[in-house]
């Protein structure tokens, strides 16, 4: 129970922190914006073989984007103090948590946007709109905790990408793959077995972090 206070109460700081830095999420949104127009620009006519790829694309780096600063903007001082208040599991997992819920309105954005602009080839919205809930949770808990491992270096932003990609590609497959099948551009029965995939990853990382993040946190 004192855990999910502590996670909720850090959630909260999380969100009042970003109002504050309105600019952070303004970035990002632009980001999405620009992105989306120049693919317009180029193409005009966006195939829905090529949309799929090019939707994820522009998911992927909008949520590095977003989550390059999860530990980066907490220097050392700020860090002992969440130490003496909360511990290392409610923090990492409030951090999950918040990522969460804006990486999948960041995703559902850019869906909408994307569709405006370069056609609405989705057959079935509810396995798309899976798909985008499994990408965004499978992309904030990898990207939250080499975040957190990468906040230990100068350049965050450089062993972010190093280190994430490697994890996310599996990832970024299994979504591809089951959001193709959301186009109708595949005919596959499996989409239970790839879903089942991505939860056993995220499963994974899950336990991962919560061994590994308290030892990290300490250093």
């Amino acid at each position: 129970m004192q855990l999910m206070k502590s996670i909720l109460y850090l959630i909260k700081k999380e969100i009042t922190i970003e109002l504050r830095q309105k600019y952070a999420i303004s970035g990002i949104i632009l980001y999405v914006f620009a992105t989306v127009f120049i693919v317009y620009l180029s193409l005009r006519q966006v195939s829905p073989m090529l949309w799929n790829p090019l939707f994820w694309i522009i998911v992927l780096f909008a949520s590095i984007n977003a989550l390059v600063k999860s530990f980066a903007q907490e220097n050392s001082d700020r860090s002992l103090y969440y130490y003496t208040l909360a511990h290392p599991t409610a923090i990492i997992f409030s951090k999950i948590i918040y990522n969460f819920i804006l990486l999948f309105t960041l995703s559902l954005l850019t869906y909408g946007v994307f569709s405006v602009v370069a056609g609405h080839p989705v057959q079935d919205i509810g396995l798309f709109l899976l798909t985008i809930l499994l990408g965004s949770l499978g992309f904030s808990i990898t990207l939250t905790f080499i975040s957190a491992i990468a906040a230990k270096a100068n350049n965050s932003a450089t062993l972010l990408a190093i280190l994430g990609f490697p994890v996310i590609i599996p990832i970024l497959i299994t979504l591809i793959k089951l959001s193709a099948t959301a186009l109708d551009l595949l005919e596959d029965s499996s989409n239970w077995r790839d879903i089942v995939n991505l939860l056993a990853i995220d499963a994974i990382l899950v336990a991962l972090i919560f061994v590994l993040f308290p030892f990290l946190w300490r250093d």
